[in-house]
């Protein structure tokens, strides 16, 4: 029987694995809800049952992310690709930022992992998960 996270990615779903303590991935998190009119994305954090097993289902510990990933169609995107995975499936005008793939991934994904390493440091860290709006809760996994 296929579980949850399979059958969401088969009714057309991507599902954005995020850091619910970080203060630029919940602040991404919430953009997301605010710009997918067409609630193509889903979101579970990496403190959620079901995020940390996506996490170990694509070979990263949850306990110690250096990624953002977007799952679609059982397809996992991670780093840059998945930042502009991301704006891309929110539409015009946030669909643009698909032009930063005429830069090689060689160059994007090592400002994406220093951000990320050092994302703490950079922007903090909450003392809760971020939680979104009580209207907005069924688009968290």
């Amino acid at each position: 029987m296929p579980d949850e996270t399979t059958q969401l990615g088969e009714r057309g779903h991507a599902i954005i694995l995020f850091d619910a303590e970080c203060v630029l991935c919940s602040a991404n998190a919430r953009f997301v809800l605010r710009f997918d009119r067409a609630a193509h994305f889903r979101l579970a954090s990496m403190q959620s049952d079901v995020g940390a097993d996506l996490f170990r289902r694509f070979g990263i510990d949850p306990s110690d992310p250096d990624t953002i990933i977007v799952v679609e169609e059982d397809k996992a995107r991670r780093d840059s690709d998945a930042v502009i995975a991301i704006y891309e499936g929110l539409g015009w005008p946030w669909k643009a930022a698909a032009a930063l793939r005429i830069f090689p991934r060689a160059l994007r994904d090592p400002v994406y992992r220093l951000i990320a390493r050092n994302r703490y440091k950079i922007f903090g860290k909450r003392e809760t998960c971020w939680l979104p709006p009580e209207h907005l809760r069924d688009r968290m996994l």
